[in-house]
């Protein structure tokens, strides 16, 4: 099992211990690493820079030959240009820095990108059009092509709602703006993801106590919805923790990129995995499988059969975007993530997926580990055996279709039963008032009626009649007894 960080702080550096920053500097690297973290060529190069001196210390002319960064793998891919850049930046500017040090101003520099703490979500919007759905400590981000299209800060989003495969964001802008963005995910169950995730980084990042939270449901008044609750502390409350700690800080066992392959560990101690490294690569092989059988389904990042390689470096435009230009440039190519280790949940069957990736023991996995598991990918004869045997596991759970066409169908029954409820208890109070002795114009023209007139002698007067009479002998056959 491997560590991520699924909400990243706003500000890293206030954290107290060295440790909790290191755990958040290993996550956000994977990031750079897998084309989440988007940057301008001179940030990236920073970025990189700080990563070499945090692991490789001070720039030694005996041990760094020339082109020595280019052995160290920090994006999907990058140029010659770019190395030499990361390279002088590590001579030059951070000697003397410890990797303590290194890592914070990582972070630092990390926490003012836009895509920082990004989960990318795949969707559509209304024009057809690709986009990616995140989440970040600040707010609601929607990123299409290489272009931060919308940027939603939390106390903005009043309202967050589902219905099949459409997702609704609700925002209530300056000036009581009011507008709706609506988005349509692959699958209803990725929707359901989006939804269960907005709702968690919502109440987490917006609320000042955990005492605050509500469940909330993505129902209309007459349809029954899912509902939802997030359980847990929020930011507020995990930072003044963090800032009431007072003990020994622990030991940090560092690891290498390259050329090591062992996962850092971060404990008291050595750390003794108790699976064998080759059973880890055959549990993480079949997780693969897995994942290349559920290509079509919703993640949170896209699952991708391509290598690292056919991801992109982001590179920056020369001129500057004007700050006061609301779609913010943040890389000349399209925003495209690599795959994640772990699928987001695509359906109730996809548990056994789930128990079984949680079988690999283990720290925190080096990008080397993840380099060598992908390139173990089954062949396409493989993964189409091992969808076979999901599709035959999935049967026994009902078609997916065939519920949603159960699910409209009682809903369009209890909308039916609900509106005939309402209009006979309309009606009643209505014949209510109408024989009563309120003397109101409209109820006053509707008794003058020759319709009114004959409902009251012909239907009213003699079900009064009968009533009282029932009534009247009831209360005889009480008084009897």
């Amino acid at each position: 099992m491997c560590f991520r960080v699924k909400f990243y702080p706003a500000d890293p550096a206030a954290l107290k211990e060295e440790i909790t920053r290191y755990l958040v500097f290993l996550q956000i690297k994977r990031d750079l690493y897998h084309g989440r973290l988007l940057c301008k060529t001179s940030d990236a190069a920073l970025l990189a820079a700080y990563i070499l001196q945090a692991e490789i210390g001070d720039y030694d002319p005996g041990k760094h030959p020339e082109g020595y960064s280019s052995k160290f793998q920090f994006f999907p891919k990058h140029s010659e240009k770019l190395e030499r850049k990361i390279a002088e930046i590590h001579k030059t500017e951070l000697s003397g820095q410890t990797p303590a040090t290194s890592e914070l101003n990582f972070l630092r520099k990390a926490q003012t990108l836009e895509t920082y703490g990004v989960d990318p979500h795949p969707c559509k919007d209304v024009s057809g059009n690709a986009a990616f759905l995140a989440f970040t400590p600040f707010g609601f981000v929607v990123l299409q092509g290489n272009k931060r299209v919308h940027f939603i800060k939390w106390n903005e989003v009043t309202k967050l709602k589902f219905e099949g495969k459409t997702f609704y964001l609700y925002v209530s802008q300056k000036e009581e703006k009011k507008i709706i963005l609506t988005y349509f995910a692959p699958t209803p169950e990725a929707c359901k993801h989006l939804w269960k995730c907005g709702i968690e980084n919502q109440a987490f990042y917006k609320l000042e106590k955990s005492s605050q939270v509500r469940t909330v449901s993505s129902s209309n008044l007459f349809f029954k919805g899912s509902r939802f609750r997030y359980s847990g502390r929020v930011a507020k409350e995990v930072m003044e923790s963090s800032a009431k700690i007072k003990r020994e800080p622990p030991e940090i066992h560092r690891a290498g990129m390259v050329p090591s392959r062992s996962c850092p560990s971060i404990t008291h101690g050595p750390r003794l995995s108790s699976v064998p490294r080759t059973r880890r690569r055959a549990v993480h092989i079949s997780i693969m499988e897995g994942l290349e059988s559920l290509r079509d389904s919703a993640h949170s990042t896209p699952v991708r059969s391509s290598s690292h390689g056919d991801t992109f470096l982001p590179h920056v435009r020369s001129s500057r975007a004007d700050s006061n230009e609301r779609v913010a440039v943040i890389a000349d190519e399209a925003y495209s993530p690599a795959d994640s280790v772990l699928p987001t949940p695509v359906a109730e069957h996809s548990l056994e997926l789930m128990l079984l990736s949680r079988q690999i023991n283990g720290a925190t996995c080096s990008i080397e580990e993840e380099k060598e598991s992908e390139a173990s990918t089954p062949t396409a004869a493989e993964v189409e055996a091992l969808g076979g045997e999901l599709r035959a596991l999935c049967q026994g759970h009902g078609r997916p279709e065939e519920e949603q066409v159960n699910k409209f169908v009682l809903s369009v029954l209890r909308l039916l039963l609900v509106t005939m409820g309402l209009l006979f208890v309309l009606l009643l109070l209505l014949i209510i008032l109408t024989e009563s002795d309120l003397d109101i114009a409209f109820f006053r023209d509707i008794r003058q009626t020759p319709e009114f007139e004959q409902f009251h002698y012909q239907y009213f007067c003699p079900l009064r009649r009968w009533f009282a009479c029932k009534i009247r002998s009831v209360v005889s056959l009480l008084i009897d007894t």
